[in-house]
């Protein structure tokens, strides 16, 4: 699941074709995996209820959020994927640079959706107050749920218009 795994439907390098599902590459960070998972594992859901079915899915799992944009950029730059989603938790682990990772990981993925024109979406979460409890890891596992299934949704909505763009033109 931490890999790329090719798909045989569309030659590499092409986007899908009008009448094919859309590929879409999950890039997730390594730390609090337990938690970042239930978005993941959210968004795989929302796909495949879109009709966007597993095998169109691709998850990348890299070690921490700071490292999303660079892995996003190559994704997208491949031809391989159609859209990108994010998903990592960014916590004040007791140092102030948590704001300052979070700001340079959603700049670097903007820069990358208008540098390449591939959409790029964002489940990376900086919660003002995290603590490693129970009750805190339950309530950010049950958020990335909803976070999850809502940058999912948003890919699909996006992609779809993004298709009637080009069918105007």
């Amino acid at each position: 699941m931490n890999q790329l795994i090719p798909t045989l439907q569309d030659p590499p390098g092409a986007r899908a074709a009008p009448d094919r599902p859309p590929r879409v590459a999950l890039v997730s960070a390594g730390w609090h995996r337990d938690i970042v998972a239930s978005g993941i594992a959210a968004m795989r859901a929302e796909l495949e209820h879109s009709a966007i079915p597993p095998e169109r899915v691709r998850h990348l799992e890299v070690p921490g959020a700071f490292e999303i944009p660079l892995h996003a950029l190559r994704l997208a730059r491949s031809g391989e994927v159609d859209a990108i989603i994010a998903c990592a938790l960014v916590v004040n682990g007791g140092i102030y640079r948590h704001e300052f990772v979070a700001a340079a990981v959603i700049d670097g993925l903007m820069r990358v959706q208008l540098d390449t024109d591939v959409p790029v979406f964002s489940a990376v979460l900086t919660p003002r107050d995290f603590h490693e409890h129970a009750e805190h890891q339950r309530f950010f596992r049950e958020h990335f749920v909803t976070k999850g299934t809502e940058a999912a949704r948003a890919c699909v909505q996006t992609l779809a218009s993004l298709r009637s763009i080009a069918r105007m033109g």
